[in-house]
């Protein structure tokens, strides 16, 4: 297929993008992760890019776990993989660790300013900016073995909706709340097992065909 009529679509996330599993604290293999389900549903005419990594935040130093920052990142992450026609982003979980000690609106405008970024630095084959969708991390569960390191995230998590919808308003970007669609494991309490991630894939494929208007899939 000639390469301008593939889609190109990133998504930038954090463990639940990686695909961290919550039962074996390995990775789920491509085709389980959502990128991957999400990538299955879309076909051959779109191309699926994979930006996960554990602990990233959205513009946050960790004191502890270094090279986390997803701000640092995005810019370089973006022109690395240009063209790009749709961008996926879903952080804000680890900014809820108590080390932070940040609000749940602090942390969703700082979501929104990385798809404000996005909207500015990337740009399609055109050189047009490409479609931004931020996307609400669901609501911590009842926690585990991080109870101690995200003391305090389950109330503030249950707010993601809300700000985050507030802050793609007002960056021009899409919207989505992933906790109206899924839920978090009980195993942990913060990450997705295999069915929560299909049913997002799934959902997630739905959004960005819907992005684009010129029937790419006719």
């Amino acid at each position: 297929m000639p390469e301008q009529d593939v889609r190109t679509i990133l998504c930038y996330g954090d463990s639940n993008t990686w695909g961290y599993d919550p039962a074996s604290r390995n990775r789920f293999p491509p085709e389980v992760r959502w990128t991957g389900v999400m990538a299955r549903e879309l076909g051959e005419r779109y191309r699926v890019i994979e930006e996960g990594l554990n602990g990233r935040t959205t513009r946050w130093d960790d004191p502890i776990e270094a090279g986390r920052n997803g701000l640092t990142y995005l810019a370089p992450c973006l022109e690395s993989h240009h063209p790009l026609d749709m961008v996926l982003i879903m952080l804000g979980t680890n900014d809820l660790k108590q080390r932070f000690k940040l609000s749940a609106s602090d942390i969703a405008e700082s979501a929104g300013s990385l798809a404000g970024i996005a909207k500015q630095v990337a740009t399609n084959a055109a050189g047009e900016p490409p479609f931004v969708l931020l996307i609400a991390p669901p609501a911590v569960t009842t926690l585990t073995d991080f109870d101690e390191m995200f003391a305090g995230a389950e109330a503030k998590s249950r707010l993601f909706s809300r700000y985050y919808r507030m802050a793609a308003g007002w960056h021009g970007a899409l919207f989505v709340d992933a906790g109206a669609l899924i839920e978090c494991s009980p195993l942990d309490g913060i990450h997705f097992e295999p069915d929560a991630h299909e049913i997002l894939g799934l959902a997630l494929a739905g959004e960005v065909r819907n992005a684009f208007p010129d029937g790419v899939d006719d």
